[in-house]
């Protein structure tokens, strides 16, 4: 097939398009920079053109034409992933959802909205009209959209309490558009969602989402120094088993982290102190205290509801999850990170075998997740990096002590998740985009069905630096 973008484009050309030449290539990018290893390899990826539908009949009308054109479509929302997702690697067209940002519906428990809000207005909607929000949220919250993580998130504040996003429960409904002659819509639900959650958008666009609701609070947010990292571990994960204790968020950070990293932080915290972050409900705060008076060597040194500090630090889930990489990033440019899944029962001396090994050349930065029920963790660590040869001797030995790496410094879904095929979305892939328009380069079982997994796969139809 050869590409017959100008066609496309000019078929297209009485919807949302953007002329602008600097802007084309911004919404050609995403946080894939955050990888050392992506940035040499895709820095010079860019888009033909893009066009921004109002509605899912728009969509339906842009994959048909590009459909007919033989043109490739990305989707993107705000472009806040980090692992090249929405990056269009043979060019063609990128569809930004930016115009789709209504919420349609909210109900006790549910709403139902478009792809295209953002996070932080999809909460700010809810609260006004309900008093309820979103169970979880990326730490990209006032800048990313709820379309993007589904498409490409796996958790975040809010996982401490309901797992991760793909977990039972945690997606209510997708409703998804076929990239065919004629396109269809589908409605996804219960087992089926699975087919195209967390996919990229390699096998369909997400047009509505329904996600489940809480109660929303008015979060107090604290940091606790412990001397030691152990302390600060135990506290965190025994406060994620506390049933009677309810949290947003407890994060641990190993020192130096937050004393090299955190601007705000530094003045309160010393070079060898660890620290948790936390988001808990008003009503748990009794509880919290008294668990905190209960942890030899906690001591708490911000509290928002009650602090002396001359200038707040923000947000506190805004130093977590890939924040923290942000932050690191801003300091000291050397940095990348891994993420990791530290598993129960074995979890803490996981985490413990690879700081003996690595600390401080990677540091740990770990986000309490509960899985069936239990306290774990996901490690988000610091990496300073020196060579790529290095980076995967590191990734080795996590697998090799029995950690789960996601590697952030792959482009593909196999290769950013398990290392293995996942049958359902290709399956699916197969059905929905017979031609393989859809974000090219991001599925390798579409690709080449059998890749070894030994080396980074390179999708060969990358485009090529001019």
């Amino acid at each position: 097939m050869k590409p017959n973008v100008a066609a496309a484009k000019a078929a297209l050309s009485h919807l949302d398009i953007e002329k602008s030449p600097s802007a084309i290539r911004a919404k050609s990018r995403d946080f894939f920079w955050y990888s050392p290893v992506l940035k040499a390899r895709l820095d010079h990826v860019e888009a033909d053109f893009v066009v921004a539908p109002r509605d899912e009949a728009e969509v339906i009308e842009v994959l048909a034409t590009c459909y007919a054109h033989d043109v490739p479509v990305t989707t993107r929302g705000a472009g806040t992933g980090n692992y090249g997702q929405a990056m269009p690697l043979a060019g063609g067209c990128v569809m930004h959802l930016q115009n789709m940002n209504r919420v349609r519906d909210v109900q006790p428990g549910r709403v139902i909205c478009e792809p295209g809000i953002l996070l932080k207005d999809l909460d700010a909607h809810c609260r006004a009209h309900s008093g309820q929000e979103i169970r979880m949220f990326s730490s990209t919250w006032a800048t990313a959209t709820i379309g993007g993580f589904v498409a490409g998130g796996s958790g975040g504040v809010g996982s401490c309490t309901w797992g991760s996003l793909r977990d039972l429960g945690n997606i209510i409904r997708l409703r998804v558009v076929t990239m065919e002659e004629t396109p269809r819509v589908l409605e996804f639900r219960g087992e089926e969602l699975a087919r195209v959650s967390h996919a990229y958008g390699t096998n369909g666009i997400i047009t509505e989402i329904e996600m489940p609701l809480a109660p929303a609070y008015d979060w107090v947010e604290l940091f606790v120094a412990f001397d030691d990292f152990a302390p600060a571990m135990d506290y965190a994960e025994g406060l994620g088993n506390e049933d009677g204790i309810l949290l947003k968020l407890a994060t641990v950070f190993e020192a130096p982290i937050a004393h090299d990293y955190f601007q705000r932080v530094r003045p309160h915290v010393a070079e060898g102190q660890s620290l948790v972050a936390l988001m808990v409900a008003p009503q748990s705060m009794d509880g919290l205290l008294t668990f905190t008076a209960r942890t030899p060597g906690a001591r708490i040194v911000y509290r928002s509801d009650a602090s002396d500090w001359e200038k707040a630090p923000g947000r506190i889930f805004e130093y977590t999850w890939n924040h923290t990489t942000l932050r690191a990033l801003k300091v000291d440019p050397s940095i990348t990170y891994l993420q990791v899944r530290y598993g129960f029962p074995d979890h803490k001396a996981l985490v413990e075998r690879i700081r003996a090994q690595f600390s401080p050349e990677v540091l740990q930065h770990l986000e309490v997740l509960r899985e069936n029920g239990k306290a774990m963790f996901a490690g988000l660590s610091l990496v300073k990096f020196t060579t790529e040869d290095r980076l995967d001797e590191i990734v080795r030995a996590h697998e090799d002590a029995g950690a789960m790496i996601f590697n952030p410094h792959r482009y593909t879904l196999e290769e950013g998740g398990r290392q293995s095929v996942d049958d359902r979305q290709l399956a699916f892939k197969r059905e929905a985009d017979p031609k393989g328009l859809l974000n090219p380069g991001k599925m390798i079982a579409w690709d080449d069905p059998d890749w070894s997994y030994e080396r980074m796969y390179a999708y060969p139809g990358l485009r090529a630096a001019e």
